[in-house]
């Protein structure tokens, strides 16, 4: 026995040192962590149970003369805040972390695992694709795991962690999934790169433009999240979850109460500028309503004019959507109304209630955002509130115009409450607007039109921007003093934490896509 126990020993130490001295230093040397060091991190402490460490490659025909242990890829399962997750990590010491066929088969069984167990999933990638000695074998490979993205999709969280190049057919795991990570420098997602790109195109662009972390978070809406670094991406890892259940029937953990369920939030009252045309920064009303004004923003660098997050409201999790005036006025376009959506279908997903923060004047004019699709775009989010299950309650804080305030979870699409602040503006369009269509012959006519229009934009702002005729309908549930959104926020919350309601049988909806 002593002979075999000495056996296994030596062939598990193999196993943990799978890579050769010299990839583990230009490794480190590329200011990246190894694989097993991303999961010492990532995970509570001497958490961490390993699946298939012995697993070697048997494609001996295509000219692999190695078979390290592993094969590139480390599999298990372990716990962050006590919270059981599977999770991978690529090696790129071992075949630069190309996937090949049991390479790709742990992932699958991992996979299948942590989708009959009910609990996270998270990718640390960091890999050069597929592995070209396999062939079509690595590309099928792939498949399995796209296939089972799909499957896990809305019933567990996928997380996905890019520490490193992440090209071609492999970016389409990622994609799938609920989030993704980025480290500035050192993280790249494209599907050709930069030279095939000069060779199609004669474009020249380097790998960081092309695919860098902050390319991806700002331009193309890739990457939800950006780290400076890959232990506080780990870390932020963690705390994202801390605010998901472990999956699709379970609710999201309860936070600590350490913020007075019965404050006031008397900022609010002065937070509005005095001219309806001036803009405010409605991250502000966000961290004053919130929990020790604690907010962590999704897409931060994306589709700026809306802002997206997670928070807590007397301890419990939240997912929180709101106009920013001080972008482009708070309008809806083509990001933001994509952007909001898939935000609206994460949280609706996982049982996380939505608060939503009216000022919108509505939708971006121009030919480009037409052409662009923004009716299609537009009706996504309309589709996302209208199709979500979970508490929806409304803040409208000062404009809500339009179209797009009935898009922003109005009463009428289902919001379960809608407060107004008294500075709320409910009505199909701004003052302006109105009169010059309304009026149009009345001013035409007029002796005097510049003090007949400011006349009529002064009666009608008097008589639509209020809301009180949307309470009079019902329209609104309650006006209420800003200073007392807190408070109405979390009685609406503990109300409506037994609501049940179920959508119409079906296969699936066709959303606008």
């Amino acid at each position: 026995m002593d002979a075999k126990l000495q056996d296994l020993q030596s062939r598990k130490d193999q196993a943990y040192n799978a890579g050769s001295p010299r990839s583990v230093e230009r490794q480190h040397e590329k200011g990246k962590l190894l694989a097993r060091e991303r999961l010492a991190i990532l995970l509570d402490p001497d958490s961490f149970h390993e699946l298939d460490l012995l697993a070697r490659h048997r494609a001996h025909s295509a000219g692999l003369e190695e078979h390290p242990y592993t094969d590139g890829v480390i599999t298990g399962w372990g716990t962050i805040d006590g919270r059981k997750v599977f999770v991978f990590s690529q090696d790129f010491t071992v075949f630069g972390g190309a996937l090949g066929e049991v390479f790709a088969e742990k992932i699958h069984k991992l996979m299948d695992l942590a989708l009959k167990v009910g609990a996270p999933l998270i990718g640390l990638n960091d890999g050069a694709g597929a592995r070209i000695q396999e062939g079509v074998v690595s590309l099928a490979s792939y498949g399995g795991i796209f296939h089972r993205n799909v499957q896990a999709s809305g019933v567990i969280p996928q997380i996905s962690v890019i520490l490193g190049p992440c090209a071609g057919g492999a970016v389409y795991s990622p994609a799938m999934t609920d989030f993704i990570f980025m480290v500035r420098e050192t993280s790249h997602m494209f599907i050709t790169g930069p030279d095939v790109v000069k060779t199609v195109t004669g474009e020249d662009v380097t790998l960081e433009e092309l695919g860098g972390a902050m390319s991806h978070a700002s331009k193309s809406g890739v990457a939800t999240f950006v780290s400076a670094d890959e232990q506080s991406c780990l870390q932020d890892v963690r705390f994202l979850l801390s605010f998901l259940p472990q999956n699709n029937i379970t609710e999201p953990p309860i936070g600590e109460i350490t913020d007075d369920p019965t404050r006031l939030c008397e900022s609010l009252r002065t937070i509005l500028p005095p001219s309806a045309n001036q803009p405010y920064d409605m991250k502000k009303v966000i961290t004053e309503v919130m929990d020790n004004g604690e907010f962590f923003e999704y897409f931060p660098h994306w589709a700026k004019s809306i802002v997206c997050g997670f928070s807590r409201l007397n301890g419990q999790s939240v997912g929180i959507v709101g106009n920013q005036p001080m972008i482009l006025a708070g309008v809806l376009d083509i990001e933001s109304s994509e952007k909001a959506a898939r935000f609206v279908r994460t949280c609706d997903a996982f049982n996380i209630p939505i608060i939503t923060f009216v000022d919108v004047p509505g939708f971006l004019p121009g030919v480009d955002q037409e052409y662009g699709g923004i009716i299609r775009h537009g009706a996504k989010l309309l589709y996302a509130y209208c199709e979500s299950t979970v508490p929806r309650i409304q803040v409208i804080t000062r404009k809500a115009y339009g179209g797009a305030y009935v898009v922003m979870n109005s009463k009428s699409i289902g919001a379960d409450l809608a407060y107004a602040w008294p500075t709320a503006e409910l009505a199909v369009m701004g003052p302006q607007g109105a009169v010059e269509i309304v009026y149009r012959r009345e001013l035409q006519n007029a002796a005097d039109p510049v003090a007949r229009r400011a006349e009529l934009v002064s009666e009608y702002t008097e008589k639509y921007s209020n809301p009180y005729a949307a309470a009079e309908r019902g329209y609104i549930d309650d006006v209420i003093d800003p200073a007392e959104t807190r408070i109405k926020l979390i009685a609406g919350l503990s109300m409506l934490q037994s609501k049940r309601e179920e959508l119409p049988r079906r296969k699936h909806g066709n959303m606008p896509l």
